[in-house]
């Protein structure tokens, strides 16, 4: 006799390994097409920021409001990361993902139409939503088909599109700002995603089959964050690329401020200076998909953070005792964002081969520590004034956290910690 009782709770279906894809020329299509995805927030961010002060003059806004609307757009991501992620391992990668990018197509096109940045800042919060979905579902698909260290490689790979976005979206963005206004930057974002959506629907494969997705309901599928959350290890690791981007946003959401006006340079100068950094995270990246192939993932983080510290504490002593100038505050920034490209593809990787059956999910919160952390961090640089010295204890304050997380959540620095990524595959 069969006996009764309460319905089994849902489960997680044994994932289903996919093969890996054997065709160049396809991986190449394809990272090209997921750095699109991911780099929909950076040129959401990177694009605009030549034009805050002319939004400040424009709205009548002050620097800190001004400053905010950056915030709001990090913000925007961690709230949307956090929702969409179980969501793709429930329904999918391809719908979650056109979803999201359709949101940022109509939030751009009502941004250039504001005249009050407090309007403006919600706008951008709504932006940053539907970024999260294009930015969560490309990590879900490479955790997908790929772990350890051919994860990290990809995802380096994945930041030589990303980098563009320093690199060109300056540029551009003052380009447009100077043929009509600020309001032009946010109708190409608009045309941006719709070419992405475009693209996505013809071209990005569904890498979740239907046996691989989560059962339940979806209120029981955000069910998914309670074993992550309690996994430490997964938390520790996941933290890591939140303050990294902690020390890149600080210094995106002071640099118009502290570079551009007080060392009164053009928006045409301010975008070369922006580039030289973004050059910096591609040699950074590329050196890592490097040596990801020779060194465990881990060993390079337990190199990679201490060494961001010493950089950050040289950019603190620099602006206290005014050493150098520009060329004094630049030269160990720079050196820091090559030093931290190490960082994101290599925690990411670790994490996200934790937790394969929640991809999705442990890809949100890698994307909810990226945007949340940064964004609630990040805008200290204006708590007493914008000024170069308080982006660079913001940054140093980063790294130092950084490294303890990666002490204390992690047996990196433990003995035999760091020469194999055994303890860190869950």
């Amino acid at each position: 006799m069969v006996s009764s009782g309460p319905p089994a709770p849902p489960t997680m279906r044994r994932p289903v390994p996919l093969p890996t894809p054997r065709s160049k020329m396809w991986t190449v299509k394809f990272v090209l097409l997921l750095g699109l995805m991911v780099a929909l927030g950076a040129f959401t961010t990177d694009m605009y920021l030549p034009s805050l002060p002319e939004v400040g003059r424009d709205l009548g806004a002050g620097d800190a409001a001004v400053q905010f609307t950056i915030t709001a757009t990090l913000i925007g991501g961690a709230l949307g990361q956090f929702v969409i992620g179980p969501l793709s391992d429930r329904y999918g990668r391809r719908v979650p993902a056109m979803i999201g990018i359709s949101v940022h197509i109509v939030a751009s096109v009502a941004c250039l139409l504001m005249v009050d940045v407090a309007p403006l800042i919600v706008l951008r919060i709504l932006q940053g939503v539907g970024n999260a979905a294009a930015a969560v579902v490309a990590m879900a698909v490479i955790r997908d088909r790929l772990t350890g260290a051919e994860a990290s490689a990809v995802l380096s790979r994945l930041m030589l599109v990303i980098s563009l976005a320093p690199l060109l979206a300056p540029s551009i963005g003052g380009f447009l700002a100077n043929i009509w206004n600020w309001r032009a930057v946010f109708l190409a974002l608009a045309l941006y995603g719709l070419g992405l959506l475009v693209v996505v629907w013809r071209f990005l494969p569904e890498t979740l089959p239907t046996v691989r997705r989560t059962t339940g309901s979806p209120l029981s599928v955000l069910g998914s964050y309670g074993r992550l959350i309690r996994d430490r290890q997964f938390v520790a690791l996941a933290l890591l690329p939140g303050l990294t981007m902690t020390a890149v946003f600080a210094y995106v959401a002071a640099s118009p401020f502290v570079i551009r006006e007080a060392y009164g340079l053009s928006e045409n100068q301010f975008a070369l200076l922006f580039a030289l950094n973004g050059i910096s995270m591609v040699i950074g990246s590329q050196t890592n998909a490097y040596l990801v192939r020779r060194f465990s993932p881990v060993r390079i983080l337990r190199l990679a953070l201490p060494t961001s510290v010493a950089l950050s504490v040289v950019m603190v002593v620099v602006t206290v005792f005014e050493l150098g100038g520009l060329a004094g505050l630049l030269a160990p920034l720079w050196l820091l964002m090559g030093v931290n490209a190490f960082v994101t593809p290599n925690a990411s990787a670790s994490a996200l081969a934790r937790h394969g059956d929640r991809a999705g999910a442990a890809a949100a919160l890698i994307g909810v520590s990226q945007f949340g952390v940064a964004g609630i961090v990040a805008p200290l640089t204006g708590m007493f004034g914008v000024s170069a010295l308080s982006m660079a204890l913001v940054i140093a304050g980063a790294m130092i956290t950084a490294v303890l997380v990666l002490a204390l959540g992690t047996p990196a620095y433990r003995r035999g910690g760091w020469c194999t990524d055994a303890a860190y595959a869950g």
